[in-house]
């Protein structure tokens, strides 16, 4: 009997409890797109690596710009 891939092995990048989570290995573009991202409107983004949020310094430092 086959069976199809298992649904229930979270993938390495997704939400658990509403809390964003990301396991792949960082890269300097993921890095800067969450840190310093003037495009982002978010102050919180998700982790570069781990569970939880960091912070898009950018917009802590320019909060008027868009």
């Amino acid at each position: 009997m086959t069976t199809g891939p298992d649904d229930r092995v979270p993938g390495p990048q997704g939400t658990a409890l509403g809390i964003p989570y990301d396991w792949r290995a960082p890269t300097l573009a993921r890095l800067r797109a969450r840190w310093w991202n003037p495009d982002d409107s978010r102050l919180f983004t998700p982790k570069v690596f781990g569970w939880g949020y960091d912070l898009n310094v950018h917009r802590l430092l320019h909060p008027l710009r868009k």
